[in-house]
Order: C-alpha cells, then sequence, then structure tokens
C-alpha cells in the first residue's frame, strides 16, 4: 500500500483526501463541498463578481489548503449570503452553510 493511501482518508462522499482541514469544517457545521463539479457556475452568478467565491473557497477547504483560505479570508466574509450561487450550482451544493461553516473556521483560527 502507498504512503499515500494509507494516510488518506475518505472526507466526503467522492473526495479521496488526507485533509486534516476538511475534517475540521465538517465537525463545525455543514460543508458538503466535496459534491462541487467546479462547474463556475457559482461564482459566475456571484453580484459581488469576486474571481475566489464560491468556487476556489470550497475548493481549498475540501483539498486542504488552509494558509490559502486564511488568505482569502476577506473575500469568505465578504459574501453577502444571498443564495444565487445555490440557485445556479448543478450539483446542490449548500455554498451558504459551506460559507458559515468556513467563517466559523476562519473565526476559531483567529482566537
Amino acid at each position: 500500500m502507498s504512503t499515500l493511501a494509507a494516510s488518506s482518508t475518505l472526507i466526503g462522499p467522492r473526495t479521496l483526501a488526507g485533509s486534516l482541514l476538511a475534517t475540521k469544517l465538517h465537525a463545525l457545521g455543514t460543508f458538503d463541498a466535496e459534491v462541487c463539479m467546479n462547474c463556475g457556475m457559482c461564482t459566475a452568478t456571484c453580484p459581488l463578481g469576486i474571481d475566489v467565491l464560491p468556487r476556489l473557497v470550497m475548493r481549498l477547504g475540501v483539498l486542504g489548503f488552509d494558509e490559502q483560505l486564511r488568505a482569502e479570508k476577506e473575500a469568505v466574509f465578504s459574501c453577502l449570503l444571498c443564495r444565487a450561487c445555490e440557485a445556479s450550482c448543478p450539483a446542490g451544493v449548500g455554498i451558504t452553510d459551506n460559507i458559515h461553516t468556513l467563517r466559523r473556521w476562519l473565526l476559531e483560527e483567529e482566537g
């Protein structure tokens, strides 16, 4: 068995990643970003026009890129939670719930 396979755990329905961050996010609340198809419809319909929201921040959380996610803190807290992204998501990802969870994590990281 490879080292990667031995250290990886099944985090979500379709994601094989040894992501401690994804585990933490799941423990904090709803985080179903693993079902994201990365199509970009959510980002295209975001009224703020912020390129990193919501597609990239979801992927950063799933893959465990905590430093990069911390760098996107302003974008995560800029989200209006208007659900326009959810209305256009073909995978039905609960993006606003995920944003709430990311915000909780970022606030915990500060304290």
